[in-house]
């Protein structure tokens, strides 16, 4: 016979009392479908944060701060596990949102979504958040634009670690206290874009939206080795890669938590392999995608690693 088997699948065994890490050495026994690629993923992602010559990007879409995911980037960034955070506009407005005090709330996906709208609610699939949080978003935007010097030109970076020193929690807080960078290239994709907007209609300050290269490219050139952490595909993955592709260099480590199909040809849900033929990711590279829900895997990965981190 000349097919090989690898180790024979051992069967799950859940009991009381178990922790994360514990269940997801459970997955790799089992070693079959997402379950075996989540362990896998999760020892990629543990060698990544061990690895202390490795600069360590993050990559955030999707609505995971409605969801409730932003307090695992921000404890990520406050732990020293993030060194560069790339996220879409909407999960950093959502951001400022809970950092000033308001709220997304449980709701439902079946409701009459004609009734929300009159009640002034919007809704995040089964997340509802009221319009009154938008009246204090643009208060407190409109103030921190404000506090910008007449004339100001700077950069997207800039613009968002200057809001993040005006809150005390968060991932925009986080990341102001600790000096990480966080891009947000599509930030006009997004209500903090639409207040800047408004601002600008009498204001007097430029965001320039290429300015943030010249760092973003030095980090990217002077990284001994790379490691990224994705959530969700969309423009943050995709920056984050097309940085790098411009070095000799690709990613060292790379995971990838995505529940978008490859066969499509969108970079959400490209494989991390097809990544390789660009060089985005390095020939013997360390690469794991885990395809499900990332409100899931992401909770579960980042629980087993720093359980095996602080062992």
């Amino acid at each position: 016979m000349s097919v090989e088997f690898g180790e024979p699948v051992e069967q799950v065994r859940i009991r009381p009392r178990m922790t994360v890490g514990e269940l997801v050495e459970e997955f790799g026994k089992s070693g079959a479908y997402n379950a075996g690629a989540l362990w896998s993923a999760a020892a990629c992602y543990e060698a990544m944060l061990r690895d202390t010559e490795a600069t360590r990007f993050f990559g955030l879409a999707g609505a995971m701060v409605p969801g409730g995911m932003g307090g695992i980037v921000s404890d990520l960034i406050e732990r020293g596990h993030i060194d560069v955070l790339v996220s879409t506009g909407a999960n950093l407005t959502h951001d400022i949102i809970e950092a000033i005090g308001c709220r997304h709330y449980h709701g439902t996906a079946e409701c009459d979504d004609v009734e929300l709208h009159l009640d002034e609610i919007n809704r995040i699939y089964d997340v509802y958040l009221p319009n009154e949080a938008f009246v204090n978003f643009e208060e407190f935007m409109q103030d921190a634009l404000g506090e910008l010097g007449p004339g100001s030109v700077i950069s997207i970076a800039e613009l968002l670690a200057h809001l993040g020193s005006r809150l005390a929690t968060g991932i925009l807080a986080a990341a102001a206290r600790h000096g990480i960078p966080v891009y947000c290239p599509a930030v006009q994709d997004s209500m903090i874009g639409l207040q800047y907007w408004l601002f600008d209609q009498t204001g007097d300050v430029c965001v320039n939206a290429f300015a943030d290269m010249h760092g973003l490219m030095d980090r990217c050139f002077s990284a001994t080795r790379a490691g990224a952490l994705f959530v969700g595909g969309g423009v943050p993955k995709n920056y984050i890669f097309q940085s790098m592709l411009m070095t000799p260099n690709g990613f060292d480590y790379a995971v990838q938590l995505t529940g978008d199909r490859p066969d499509l040809g969108g970079l959400s849900g490209a494989t991390l392999d097809e990544a390789k033929s660009w060089g985005k990711v390095n020939e013997e590279g360390r690469a794991v995608t885990v395809y499900g829900d990332a409100s899931i895997t992401l909770p579960l990965l980042v629980a087993a690693v720093l359980e095996r981190l602080e062992a």
